[in-house]
């Protein structure tokens, strides 16, 4: 098989021509500062940026003064904790999470625990989803945040944001989310959702990397935060440092794509990883979905096969992109901490591939890939490469 097929769209995407053209004037043409407000070169960049800010606001219903634009998630997830913490430390030092979020949420509490900060680590259902009343339960008066992911990175399954963003409001405590998977794919409302903080990136929705936003609530509450990089007070005070002007004209017009074909790209999503579950389980036989059946990113599928070590059948595909895992922490050996808290055992966690389907695939490449992933399957199965820590 000669051609390339790219089925790890939860890792990153391809930047769409549409929003790559979009951007390309703003590297030679109307390069300005955008900070830079004495002359048309600054202005023209500023109107392309605040052109942007209300694009990304109005996929979630937010302000454009309410967006603020960083260099991706993970450093708005470290602005988030990490600004809290500090802002807040006046009314208390706890902060709510849950075992399987994304490593950008779990060393940041790592690293407030090691500043004296108290943590609690929620558990998550055989779905992988937190128990809204295990959210209410764990609060206390010392609680100042409740940060929860979205939707997973490694098995899609959503969070019942409302539910979690209602019980934060009745207590009086902020509620920030990890998003980066979920914005432009399924449908954000922070207003609706009582979301207070969010942090999102552009190279998840077809937009270019190196470039994320955090949205930040100005009223009802008014959220405050502390600045984790200092110098020269841009974008209010709260993340200092000259605009990437071209990354952030690509991630508005990311975001407007991504609302307008949002409906129509998720239908067409959910159709082909229900085609490949089916498939894998006609022809393997009892391979185990993990996350939400229902729940769940429309584009994502993660599945455990009995029998087979994941990490033997990646390099046979040879040709053909998926994934054992988060693209954070894949370079390592141990199982998935995700699958391992949906509490099957770590044997399931190591027979886990995630396959995850994107706006340029192709039928004909979701028709070769699963039947590689099949033809591969059998043959190391008939060599005996069984499942190994």
């Amino acid at each position: 098989m000669s051609e390339r097929i790219y089925l790890d769209y939860n890792a990153t995407t391809p930047v769409d021509p549409r929003v790559l053209e979009k951007m390309l004037p703003y590297f030679t043409e109307v390069f300005g500062n955008a900070a830079s407000n004495d002359h048309d070169f600054g202005l023209e960049a500023k109107r392309a940026v605040d052109n942007a800010r209300a694009e990304i606001a109005k996929t979630m219903n937010a302000r454009p003064d309410e967006i603020i634009f960083t260099s991706g998630a993970t450093e708005s997830d470290n602005i988030a904790l990490l600004g809290v913490a500090e802002k807040y430390a006046h009314k208390g030092n706890h902060i709510i999470t849950c075992v399987t979020e994304h490593k950008g949420i779990l060393d940041c509490c790592q690293r407030l625990e090691e500043m004296g900060k108290q943590v609690t680590y929620l558990p998550v259902d055989e779905f992988g989803r937190v128990n809204p009343d295990d959210v209410r339960q764990a609060i206390t008066p010392h609680t100042i945040l409740i940060s929860l992911m979205a939707a997973n990175n490694e098995i899609g399954t959503i969070a019942p944001l409302a539910e979690i963003g209602t019980i934060a409001a009745e207590n009086k405590t902020l509620f920030h989310t990890d998003a980066t998977q979920a914005f432009g794919h399924i449908p954000l409302d922070v207003q609706a959702m009582n979301i207070h903080i969010m942090s999102i990136s552009a190279h998840k929705l077809y937009g270019p990397k190196g470039i994320g936003a955090l949205y930040r609530r100005r009223s009802s509450p008014r959220v405050q935060l502390s600045p984790v990089i200092y110098g020269g007070g841009h974008e209010r005070g709260l993340r200092s440092g000259t605009l990437n002007v071209p990354g952030i004209v690509g991630f508005g017009e990311a975001a407007r794509l991504a609302r307008r074909e949002m409906t129509v790209e998720s239908a067409r999503f959910h159709s082909w990883t229900e085609q490949i579950h089916g498939r894998l389980q006609m022809a393997l036989g009892n391979v185990q979905l993990n996350g939400h059946p229902t729940e769940r990113l429309p584009h994502n599928l993660n599945v455990s096969i009995p029998g087979l070590k994941a990490r033997a059948l990646i390099p046979q595909l040879k040709n053909i992109a998926i994934a054992t895992g988060s693209a954070c922490t894949s370079a390592k050996v141990e199982p998935s901490h995700v699958i391992e808290a949906l509490g099957f055992g770590s044997e399931r966690a190591h027979n886990a591939i995630r396959i995850s389907v994107g706006r340029f695939t192709t039928d004909d490449q979701i028709e070769t890939a699963t039947e590689r992933i099949i033809e591969v399957v059998r043959e190391l199965r008939a060599i005996n490469i069984i499942t190994a820590p």
